[in-house]
């Protein structure tokens, strides 16, 4: 019979499982539908509100969702919101 072999008492690390992400909606397009040219309403502050954060600041592509033409349209109409006091430049 063969020696056993020495064991250690630490568990044995598990593997990272990958993750599905899975692509995020984008805001501004409704059903699939694009606005054409690229143009957010800056009077539209109920759908501004839900892009900037609790502070007022605009939140990113990542956590937003949105596409890089989108992002920019985005954020050119909520600078155009806050300078015509539609919106605040600081949060609640």
């Amino acid at each position: 019979m063969p020696p056993k072999k020495f064991q250690s008492k630490r568990p044995t690390r598990r593997r990272n499982k990958t993750k599905v992400r899975t692509k995020k909606k984008d805001p501004i397009f409704v059903d699939g539908e694009r606005p054409r040219p690229m143009y957010v309403d800056y009077k539209d502050v109920e759908l501004l509100k839900k892009l900037t954060n609790r502070q007022g600041k605009i939140i990113g592509r990542r956590k937003s969702g949105c596409t890089a033409a989108s992002q920019h349209a985005v954020s050119h109409a909520i600078k155009r919101a806050r300078f015509m006091a539609l919106m605040s430049y600081v949060g609640d």
